[in-house]
């Protein structure tokens, strides 16, 4: 691992002296901290392979220790990192500059008696000097962002934001020619730019992982009930980390299976350091620590140096609480804060504003496509254009909730002779192949059409584009434990369900969802939801 030789000094009834202490490769069954005796000094750990008189002739002298050898599997994560960021920094700058001399060019265009040549220009690397500034600043590249989730796309946006204000102000302050213009233009469009190419860059990166390229190799390490959660959460590598062992308090197993597949237990939890080396691991994940060692933890990231990039520590109340976690210091001490739930304020304000803008938009295409949607209706089957349902909305309130009709005019009173062919679980009624769905029903159901008259639900404030699937007052009377808490917040016409699987779902699944939606929805989630909705009414998958 690492070599070389370093000094520690102490002192003795007021003589000083000195040893001389070796560090070698211990090879990758050991450590030399695992060889060695120790020396403590408050606290912290320095091998000594053995104990040497100092002579007393010497003088004292500072302790240097010799950094641990960086390992092939952290050189090859940092490279792909690097890789990715450079390719993510050329885009940005490729947007910006063109951005803004587009802009540029088109105000001296449309009139250049008014304007300096060079007064446009310089304006026009001011802004991107200050853009392409903050975006650094603001590490909208850093790896722990990139790639997956809604932070890096926040992150662009605040540094976008921010560069907004800094030109603002010098706008105001030195009133330059042409910087209203970027101030209007620029900036709002090469935001919008600049999301989209981190999209495709994302998309890019998840089809490259798919082979195994720009991924983590990663140790699970914890309990066995633990460690399977956490691999199960991470299967597919879509999130980029591939399992590749895991490290259970009970060494006794060869491997563990999770959802037909089978991980090898690479060791004991003791000797996860050791493991990560001979797997070539850059990524430890703890699901669980030994109940008799506080300082592990501690001690892991000590001899993870040189070995792994990242030390994650997973657990289940993420699961429930999610973005309400942060971490903060008090006096020394890690705390994790949960922030708790709030179902009224200011943001279920403006989620209600966004629902109003939204469907009012959706609207007007949906009133353009009803009379053909409806006279195909019509011509396949008869019977109504529309179905109305009851369904239970927020705080158990019921509402009609409105749909163009995919069954027969019978569908309910044949639903007594089908319950034995059920394919759905729990609570729901599912069936891949109904015979009460019309072909016309068939291709609504397949592309979501069908539900689009819900918007009208929305702007009526019965239900949020965003939410819960709305029940039936049936399973409603069945529901029991924390399942009601799904009815906290308003029923959507999309949600983590209609990403995720639809009918594909089982009833745990769905409720799963539903409940992480609504104790850790945010405007951002929503936004991603429905752009993630719109791409899965194009592909769709698990819609019957």
């Amino acid at each position: 691992m690492f070599f070389g030789t370093s000094s520690i000094t102490w002192g003795s009834n007021g003589n000083w002296g000195r040893a001389f202490v070796r560090i070698w490769d211990c090879g990758p069954a050991m450590t030399a901290i695992d060889a060695a005796p120790t020396f403590g000094v408050e606290g912290d750990l320095f091998a000594l392979p053995r104990p040497i008189a100092a002579p007393r002739s010497i003088a004292p002298s500072p302790v240097t220790l010799i950094a641990p050898r960086v390992q092939p599997s952290l050189e090859r994560r940092r490279l792909w990192e690097r890789r990715y960021a450079r390719r993510l920094r050329a885009t940005d700058i490729i947007i910006v500059i063109s951005a803004t001399l587009a802009t540029a060019a088109f105000d001296y265009l449309l009139d250049p008696s008014s304007h300096h040549l060079a007064s446009v220009t310089r304006v026009a690397a001011l802004a991107c000097l200050v853009w392409t500034g903050v975006l650094w600043l603001g590490r909208t590249r850093d790896h722990s962002v990139t790639g997956w989730g809604a932070a890096e796309y926040k992150r662009v946006a605040h540094s976008s934001g921010f560069a907004l204000g800094i030109l603002a102000m010098l706008f105001v302050v030195f009133q330059w020619e042409g910087l209203r213009l970027h101030l209007i233009v620029t900036l709002p469009v090469g935001l919008l730019a600049l999301l989209l190419g981190r999209w495709l860059w994302r998309k890019w990166l998840i089809s490259q992982r798919k082979f195994g390229r720009y991924t983590s190799r990663a140790i699970v390490a914890g309990t066995r009930d633990d460690v399977e959660y956490v691999i199960r959460t991470l299967a597919g590598g879509r999130n980029g980390y591939v399992v590749v062992g895991a490290a259970i308090a009970d060494g006794s197993i060869s491997s563990i299976r999770v959802d037909a597949q089978d991980y090898p237990v690479i060791g004991s939890i003791d000797a996860t350091a050791v493991h990560a080396r001979t797997v070539g691991a850059d990524t430890i994940i703890v699901a669980g620590k030994p109940d008799d060692d506080p300082d592990f933890i501690k001690r892991l990231s000590w001899q993870l140096e040189g070995t792994a990039k990242e030390l994650i520590l997973s657990s289940r109340l993420v699961d429930v609480a999610g973005p309400r976690i942060s971490l903060r210091q008090l006096e020394g001490l890690p705390l994790i804060n949960v922030t708790i739930p709030q179902y009224e304020g200011g943001a279920h304000a403006f989620k209600r504003a966004l629902d109003i803008a939204f469907s009012s938009l959706a609207l007007i295409p949906i009133a353009l496509a009803t009379p053909f949607i409806a006279a195909a209706i019509r011509l396949d089957s008869k019977g109504p254009v529309f179905f109305l349902q009851t369904r239970v909305g927020r705080d158990g309130r019921e509402f009609k909730m409105v749909k163009f009709r995919t069954m027969t005019v019978d569908a309910e009173a044949k639903l007594v002779a089908l319950q034995t062919q059920n394919e759905g679980s729990g609570l729901l009624f599912k069936m891949k192949h109904d015979p009460r769905i019309t072909r016309v029903g068939a291709f609504l159901r397949k592309y979501s059409l069908d539900e689009l008259p819900q918007f009208f639900n929305v702007l009526n404030g019965d239900m949020s584009v965003v939410g819960p699937r709305p029940p039936l007052p049936s399973e409603v009377t069945s529901y029991n434990g924390t399942v009601y808490r799904r009815l906290y917040i308003k029923p959507g016409i999309t949600g983590l369900w209609q990403i995720s699987g639809r009918s594909d779902l089982t009833w745990d699944e769905s409720v799963r969802l539903d409940l992480r939606y609504v104790e850790n929805w945010s405007l951002t989630s929503d936004l991603m939801i429905m752009w993630r909705t719109a791409k899965v009414m194009v592909a769709p998958q698990g819609a019957y």
